[in-house]
């Protein structure tokens, strides 16, 4: 038996293969994985820009020089020699941009687990969690594919709303987001719509995204970025998701001493990806990276599982009713169509208002 991989050269990412990879014997402790469907968004982007900075590449093994690209999606158990696990059950959580994935569940409870395969081991545990479907507060059989499109996204959104709030937003009264039409952005809007309604948010987009930004109604004001200029100078949050130097380096002078606190986030501007956290000096702070898993699990340590597990599916159920309609879910079959729809995306053609589905 053979699974299919997407191989991805680390230094070109443009290189990318379709492969067939034996499948061998399951070991025991483990269980084999059919993948049922993913999502492929800018998130996966990013994963592959930094990929050997962050250690995306280390998930899922690749011949030397590839990489497979990380994806959120679901999956279904068609083999185990695990006591607590039965063929058929479904589980959503870190997959590869493959058909197939061993698993080897340790600390496994009945909402979940954490997979203890060796190569993964020194990665962020956030990355190696499993929800089981049938005791996931989360889950909605009628959103799934909202939930791959939208929920690694959204929770990082979630996260950073957070560290904000504990901060008193730095004693900012305004957030402004570049990549406003990102995903991710979208959630950190929602987010703060919610829980800081005193903060004004600011969505900055290329021209051609601010009708769809808009619509969105998750924004206070939404602007292209040649209109920065006309932003009020107010004591302000920025968040940067374009990863792009140039452009955050307006953001930095526009605001000057009145920018509070400058978050990184991610790289959605891939013509820019090599000054990502880079760039010359700026005024104002200096920018801080946001490395989402880590402030996750400083999130679940203060909450707790169930009690941090309630609050961001309260907040994601309110997302999902804000976003109902923002996008198009478009689904594709085969890994062919994975690749395909991975290099359209490097090349940043994809429409924001599509939501794509891979089913392998």
């Amino acid at each position: 038996m053979n699974a299919t991989q997407v191989h991805v050269r680390k230094g070109t990412l443009t290189d990318a293969t379709v492969a067939q990879v034996p499948l061998g014997n399951l070991a025991d402790g483990s269980a084999r994985l059919a993948v049922e469907s993913f999502s492929v968004t800018a998130n996966n982007i990013t994963y592959a820009v930094v990929g050997d900075g962050f250690k995306y590449w280390d998930f899922f093994p690749a011949p030397e020089g590839f990489g497979i690209v990380p994806m959120w999606g679901h999956a279904r158990v068609i083999e185990s020699r695990h006591t607590d696990f039965a063929m058929g059950e479904r589980v959503y959580g870190y997959l590869p941009m493959a058909s197939h994935l061993d698993v080897r569940p340790g600390k496994v409870s009945p909402g979940g687990f954490i997979d203890t395969t060796d190569y993964r081991q020194p990665m962020s545990p956030v990355y190696n969690s499993y929800t089981r479907l049938a005791a996931d507060p989360e889950h909605d059989a009628g959103h799934e594919a909202e939930r791959m499109i939208f929920g690694p996204l959204f929770r990082t959104g979630f996260l950073i709303e957070y560290f904000l709030r504990e901060q008193d937003w730095f004693g900012a009264e305004q957030l402004v987001v570049t990549s406003a039409s990102s995903k991710t952005a979208m959630g950190l809007a929602s987010v703060a719509r919610q829980h800081s309604p005193g903060i004004r948010r600011i969505g900055l987009t290329s021209r051609g995204n601010v009708a769809f930004v808009t619509a969105s109604g998750l924004y206070d004001d939404v602007m292209a970025y040649d209109d920065l200029g006309r932003l009020p100078v107010v004591r302000s949050v920025s968040v940067d998701f374009a990863g792009n130097a140039d452009l955050l380096g307006q953001v930095h002078r526009h605001f000057d001493a009145a920018l509070a606190h400058s978050a990184l986030v991610g790289v959605t501007h891939i013509e820019a990806r090599s000054t990502f956290g880079g760039g010359d000096a700026m005024p104002g702070p200096k920018p801080a990276l946001f490395f989402a898993p880590d402030h996750a699990v400083a999130f679940f340590k203060a909450h707790g599982a169930e009690e941090g597990g309630k609050l961001a599916a309260e907040a994601w159920r309110e997302f999902l009713a804000a976003a109902d309609g923002t996008i198009a879910i478009e689904r594709h079959s085969g890994l062919d169509a994975a690749r395909a729809v991975f290099l359209e995306m490097l090349s940043g053609k994809v429409d924001p208002a599509k939501g794509i589905v891979i089913e392998p």
